[in-house]
C-alpha cells in the first residue's frame, strides 16, 4: 500500500463549533496546557484520567488558571455541545436541569458530567486559532511579534474579523504548524524529557491516538469510508509506515508525526471542496431573474455523517424555502445574502451567518450551534444548542435555547427576543436532535470580550419589548403535528399578544355595530386595503409577499 493511498484531514466540527471566536484566555498556552496534562495524569483516581469530570475541570480552570467560574463553564459546555451523545440523553438531561431550582441543585447535577480528557487538551488548545496569525505563525511567531512589521488599521480590523471556524485551508495550516505541539499535549508525562518537552525516543499510545481523532479522520485509496485516526492505524499496513512496534504497542512519535506530514490534506467534505463541486439544491420557493451571482451548494449526497455541507452565498431578493433530507445534519454556510427570507425547515447540525444584511432567516433546529458574524439588520429564528454572535449590529434574534447566549466583541444594538413561530414538523425535529423547551435561556446572554466575560456599558444588547412583539406564520403547507409554539411564550408577551387580540375584537364588534349598508362597507374595505398595502410597502414585507406566489410549475409545499 502506497504512501500515496492514504488521506488524512482535518475534522471540520472541532473548528467550526468548538473554537469560540474569541480571543482565548492567556493561560490556553502551550506553557500552561503542558502543566495540566502532566496534573490530570497525576489525579487520574480523583476524576481527572480518561475522562475529566466537570469538578475537577472547575478546580484547574478557576484554581490554576484563574478563570471565572462561568468562563470555565462556557468552554466545557461548548465541548459537551460536540460529544456523541444520543437525542434521547440529551432530552432527559435537559429535564433534569429543568427540575433545578437552586444553584446548588444545577451545580450538584453538573457533577455527573465528564469529557474525554484528552480530546478536551486538544479542544484547550484549538481556541488559539483565533488568536494566532497563521501567516507569521508559519515561521514560528505569535502575532503580534516585536520582529513583526505592524499591521495596518484595516488589516488589523480584517484579521479581527475574518472568520476562521469555517475555512478548511485555516484548519490544515493550523495542524500542520502546530502539530508538535498537539503530539506533545497527548504523550503520557513519562514518555517527555526532563525539560518537558517531548524527547526523541518518545513513544505515543493508542490511548493518546484515539485522543488525537477529534481533531483528524481519514480514509484508504478510493474508499468513500472515512475512518477516526486510530481506526485507520489499526490497519497493519498503516501501523508499520506510521511507526508502530507490536513490542512496544505504542507509536514512534518522531516516524507518526513524519507519517501525518506526508499524508495530511485538505478536507475532502469541507466548504472549499463543496463551492468547487458540491451540487446545486433545488428550491420550492425562488423568484425568477435574481438568482444569477447566487451559489448553492451541498455535498450532502456524499459526504459522511458529521461532514454534510450547505453553501449559500449572495442570496439576493429571494424568498427560497426549503423541507428535504438532503439538508438533515447539515452544517450550512449563509454568506452575503442580502434582502432575502430563507427558510431552513430541516433538522440541522450546525449554521453559519456571516456578512448578511436585511435578511430573515428561519430555521430548523440546529443540534450544536448558530454563529452570526459581521451582519446588519438580520433577524434570526432558531431553536439552537448554543448561540454566538460577533461583530454584528441592529439584529433581532427570537430564539429558544439551553444555554447561555454568546455575545462577543463588535456587537452593537443588538435584540434578545423569544422563540416565536412553529411549524407542523418541527417538535419531531426537535427530538431528532434533543432540543427540549425547558430550560430556555434566550434572555440570559453572556458577553465574552477581549478580557473574557466582560459587563460592558451601554450594553450590545436589549430585549424586544412586549409591545412590539408579533408571532411570526410559517406560510407553507407541511406534514406535522405541531399548531402551537414549543414551550409558549413567556408570561409578558403572551399578554402583550392577548390584549392585541382583544383590540382587534373590539374593533370587530365595533364596525358590526356600525351597521354599514353595502356601499359603506365596500368603501370602508377599499379604505382598510389601501392603508394595509401602505403598510405592506412602508415595512418591506411587500416583498416577501409577491415572492411567496409560486410559478404555475411549482408545488405549493416547502418540500422539494
Amino acid at each position: 500500500m502506497e504512501l500515496h493511498n492514504v488521506r488524512v484531514w482535518v475534522r471540520m466540527e472541532p473548528f467550526l463549533v468548538g473554537a469560540l471566536q474569541a480571543p482565548p484566555p492567556a493561560k490556553f498556552s502551550m506553557h500552561y496546557l503542558r502543566k495540566m496534562a502532566t496534573y490530570v495524569r497525576t489525579r487520574a483516581k480523583d476524576g481527572c484520567f480518561p475522562r475529566l469530570c466537570w469538578p475537577m475541570w472547575r478546580h484547574i480552570a478557576c484554581g490554576k488558571l484563574q478563570l471565572p467560574d462561568e468562563l470555565a463553564w462556557v468552554y466545557f459546555e461548548t465541548f459537551d455541545l460536540m460529544a456523541e451523545r444520543s437525542p434521547e440523553e440529551r432530552l432527559e438531561w435537559a429535564e433534569a436541569v429543568s427540575q433545578c431550582s437552586t444553584r446548588e441543585e444545577l451545580n450538584r447535577l453538573r457533577h455527573k458530567l465528564s469529557v474525554d480528557t484528552l480530546q478536551f487538551l486538544l479542544f484547550l488548545y484549538t481556541q488559539q486559532l483565533n488568536r494566532v496569525s497563521l501567516r507569521t505563525s508559519l515561521i514560528g511567531e505569535e502575532w503580534p511579534s516585536p520582529r513583526a512589521r505592524s499591521p495596518s488599521p484595516d488589516h488589523e480590523c480584517k484579521t479581527s474579523l475574518q472568520n476562521k471556524n469555517c475555512d478548511d485551508q485555516a484548519h490544515l495550516a493550523f495542524v500542520q504548524t502546530h502539530l508538535s505541539d498537539l503530539l506533545e499535549l497527548v504523550l503520557d508525562p513519562e514518555q517527555l524529557s526532563s525539560s518537558g518537552h517531548c524527547a526523541h525516543d518518545s513513544l505515543l499510545s493508542p490511548e493518546a491516538l484515539r485522543g488525537l481523532s477529534f481533531l483528524l479522520e481519514g480514509s484508504v485509496s478510493k474508499a468513500r469510508a472515512v475512518h477516526p485516526l486510530h481506526e485507520l492505524l489499526s490497519w497493519a499496513p498503516l501501523q508499520t509506515q506510521a511507526g508502530y512496534s507490536k513490542l512496544s504497542r505504542a507509536f514512534s512519535l518522531q516516524r507518526l508525526q513524519s507519517w501525518l506530514k506526508d499524508t495530511l490534506t485538505l478536507n475532502p467534505f469541507g466548504y472549499t471542496a463543496c463551492l468547487k463541486t458540491g451540487k446545486k439544491l433545488a428550491w420550492a420557493q425562488q423568484v425568477e431573474g435574481t438568482m444569477k451571482r447566487a451559489k448553492i451548494a451541498r455535498n450532502t449526497h456524499n459526504a459522511p455523517a458529521g461532514s454534510k455541507m450547505v453553501l449559500m452565498s449572495q442570496v439576493y431578493k429571494q424568498t427560497l424555502a426549503k423541507d428535504s433530507e438532503k439538508l438533515s445534519g447539515a452544517n450550512v454556510k449563509l454568506h452575503r445574502c442580502n434582502e432575502s427570507f430563507i427558510y431552513l425547515l430541516s433538522p440541522l447540525r450546525s449554521v453559519s451567518i456571516e456578512k448578511c444584511r436585511n435578511t430573515t432567516l428561519v430555521l430548523g433546529p440546529v443540534q450544536t450551534s448558530v454563529h452570526v458574524q459581521s451582519c446588519e439588520n438580520v433577524k434570526v429564528v432558531c431553536v439552537a444548542g448554543r448561540l454566538s454572535v460577533c461583530a454584528s449590529s441592529y439584529c433581532t434574534f427570537h430564539m429558544l435555547t439551553p444555554t447561555r447566549p454568546l455575545l462577543l466583541s463588535g456587537n452593537v444594538a443588538l435584540t434578545l427576543a423569544p422563540y416565536h413561530t412553529n411549524y407542523p414538523s418541527l417538535e419531531d425535529h426537535m427530538a431528532s436532535v434533543g432540543l427540549a423547551v425547558v430550560p430556555n435561556l434566550w434572555d440570559q446572554p453572556v458577553c465574552l470580550g477581549t478580557e473574557g466575560i466582560e459587563t460592558p456599558s451601554p450594553a450590545p444588547y436589549g430585549l424586544l419589548p412586549p409591545g412590539e412583539f408579533n408571532v411570526l406564520v410559517v406560510p407553507f403547507e407541511m406534514d406535522g403535528d405541531t399548531s402551537e409554539i414549543p414551550g409558549g411564550l413567556p408570561t409578558p408577551y403572551q399578554a402583550a399578544i392577548s390584549h392585541r387580540e382583544q383590540k382587534v375584537q373590539a374593533w370587530q364588534r365595533t364596525v358590526k355595530e356600525a351597521r354599514l349598508n353595502k356601499e359603506q362597507r365596500k368603501q370602508f374595505q377599499v379604505l382598510v386595503e389601501q392603508k394595509f398595502h401602505e403598510w405592506l410597502l412602508e415595512t418591506g414585507h411587500r416583498q416577501q409577499l409577491d415572492s411567496l406566489i409560486p410559478a404555475p410549475t411549482d408545488s405549493k409545499q416547502a418540500a422539494g
